[in-house]
């Protein structure tokens, strides 16, 4: 029993301390300057503009961690059409982009809240699309969700210039944008579950093995690579920031994968949806991203929302079926860790 405590102690720890720390780094990259150059804006310092390059370290960094864990824990042969692993890996690039482009004109607790989400899109799709009927209270949950995203995204026009209102318009597109792509991997993923059931650690593999084949594309096309390299050449200490992202990464997604593995998703999902809540805490105290009290007020029923859904929103199932749900969720929640 102590053993078992230890493991989920340093399993929570671990999920708080890495991922607290990779969304400073994600939001110092995306939102920071580098340099001390005078820009024509009349700024200092130059902008991480490149998206796709970024978006392709974590891609090339998840492949090596689930290529890691496969050697350590063999899987059966995956029988998944390839398919279905370009299809889902186009649009999981498409929800990481346009996430991280957000960045660029909305503040990161907005970003974390709007994610947060999720289950939003996801039960839109179901419906529509895979014809799914869930409980009632879990359309409630979900409706709080959305009351709670639709205070924390509303801005006072009076409180706002028209530039920035404008700015920040355009990043809430890109995280509704990035919230459909999530939909559209989930609605993708259930498929593949239902013709050949393949394990967490075969669709990390192969999801990230083609979403960077899909980057190196895109960055030789667009010359963004090249443009890339460059930067990174004048300001070295990217490279430190990359490195440190990556590592942090990977060692968030093995404490997740150690927590779903001996605890079960449920323990996991409350952990994740927890941190996630005092990341946007952190963002405020120690980032300067002031929050009204509007705001707060949203955060918080998304956050029960979330809770509630996932203590509540599920109707019983019998055993098999239960079984088989509780797999399909752990190894959902280790294929989040890479969002």
């Amino acid at each position: 029993m102590t053993n078992n405590k230890q493991t989920l102690v340093i399993s929570a720890v671990g999920i708080f301390v890495c991922y607290f720390y990779f969304a400073i780094l994600q939001e110092k990259i995306t939102r920071g300057r580098y340099g001390d150059e005078l820009q024509d804006d009349g700024s200092r310092g130059e902008r991480f503009t490149y998206m796709l390059a970024l978006v392709g370290v974590q891609c090339v960094c998840n492949w090596v961690f689930a290529k890691a864990l496969l050697m350590v824990t063999p899987q059966p042969e995956d029988g998944t059409p390839k398919a279905y692993y370009a299809s889902s890996a186009l649009t999981y690039l498409l929800a990481m982009i346009s996430s991280n482009m957000a960045l660029r004109w909305v503040a990161y607790p907005m970003q974390v809240v709007a994610k947060a989400a999720k289950p939003i899109p996801v039960m839109l799709l179901g419906v529509l699309v895979g014809r799914k009927s869930y409980p009632m209270q879990k359309y409630l949950f979900v409706l709080l969700i959305v009351v709670g995203v639709v205070l924390f995204m509303f801005k006072d026009s009076k409180a706002t210039t028209g530039a920035v209102l404008e700015h920040e318009t355009i990043g809430q597109l890109l995280l509704i944008m990035s919230l459909s792509m999530d939909g559209l991997t989930g609605a993708i993923q259930e498929r593949m579950r239902a013709h050949s059931a393949p394990s967490a650690q075969h669709m990390m593999l192969a999801m990230n093995g083609w979403s960077a084949m899909i980057v190196s594309v895109g960055l030789l096309v667009t010359g963004e690579g090249k443009a890339f390299v460059l930067f990174a050449l004048r300001h070295p200490e990217l490279f430190t920031h990359l490195t440190l992202l990556a590592l942090t990464g990977a060692l968030g997604q093995l404490f997740i994968f150690m927590m779903v593995s001996s605890f079960g998703a449920l323990a996991c999902s409350v952990v994740t949806t927890t941190r996630k809540f005092f990341t946007v805490l952190f963002s405020v105290l120690f980032f300067g991203n002031a929050l009204s009290g509007r705001q707060w007020v949203g955060a918080v029923l998304v956050f029960c929302g979330l809770f509630a859904d996932m203590f509540f929103g599920r109707k019983p199932a019998p055993a098999k079926e239960k079984l088989q749900k509780q797999k399909d969720k752990s190894e959902g929640e280790l294929l989040e860790a890479k969002r």
